[in-house]
């Protein structure tokens, strides 16, 4: 196979470094990952400006815009043939539930599945993970898996693994995505001169938890598998608002 690796953590991150280190001993691997940390860029696409793609000493492709912009250079122009998969992380930390609205590592996976390839996006259960490996060897079962029962594609799996060493997994599991409480409020600080700063505040603490969610999978030390869509039509509102528009 032949798979692209991205992240939003940027291209020097050890999550990425750990998981083409480990995917390129059974696959052809192209690196093309943001040149710092895009954590929280969702899906946006930097059209005001020209982008920049530059090779790092070990090979990886890095350029100054968003994990989406990354992984739409390399399918769109920058490589010359396209990737077999996608798969974006590791990612320092969960994205589970309301998070993967805002995550560059699922964005990056998203824009694969956009452009029709098979998209995988990998986290951590938690930040400063210590247990990379563990979810290196998770993508790699999932890689042989997928190519002895390939899915029809496109797909789009969002990935979390508990940061426990790989010994102590107790499964994989499919989930759906739980709901976190609402974001804590910002953090106000100020700047030299005086001027009122805001700090964006922590996100809520998990409030659907339960069994067959994402948190629920990951607090059970099993790897979390969830099936994502781009399409956020709310169906079950649709005859709501019609009557409401009536």
């Amino acid at each position: 196979m032949y798979i692209l690796l991205s992240n939003d953590d940027g291209y020097f991150a050890p999550g990425l470094n750990i998981l083409a280190e480990h995917i390129s001993k059974i696959a052809d691997i192209v690196v093309v990952a943001p040149e710092r940390n895009r954590s929280g860029a969702s899906n946006s696409l930097t059209l005001d400006r020209p982008l920049s793609v530059r090779v790092a000493h070990n090979g990886f492709y890095y350029v100054n815009g968003t994990p989406t912009d990354c992984v739409h250079l390399a399918v769109t122009g920058l490589l010359d043939q396209l990737p077999d998969m996608i798969i974006s992380g590791i990612n320092d930390g969960a994205n589970m539930g309301d998070d993967t609205i805002y995550s560059g590592t699922v964005a990056a996976a998203m824009e694969g599945f956009l452009l029709g390839i098979p998209s995988f996006a990998v986290s951590m259960s938690q930040h400063n993970a210590t247990h990379f490996e563990t979810a290196a060897k998770v993508i790699i079962e999932m890689i042989a898996h997928y190519q002895k029962n390939p899915l029809p594609p496109p797909m789009l799996l969002n990935i979390n693994v508990p940061d426990i060493p790989y010994e102590q997994i107790q499964g994989k599991v499919v989930t759906r995505l739980g709901k976190r409480h609402k974001a804590e409020p910002v953090i106000q600080s100020k700047s030299p001169r005086g001027d009122k700063l805001y700090w964006v505040g922590p996100a809520g603490s998990a409030q659907d938890a339960g069994e067959g969610t994402d948190f629920y999978a990951v607090a059970n030390n099993k790897v979390s598998i969830t099936a994502l869509q781009a399409d956020l039509t709310n169906y079950h509102q649709l005859d709501t608002l019609k009557n409401w528009m009536a």
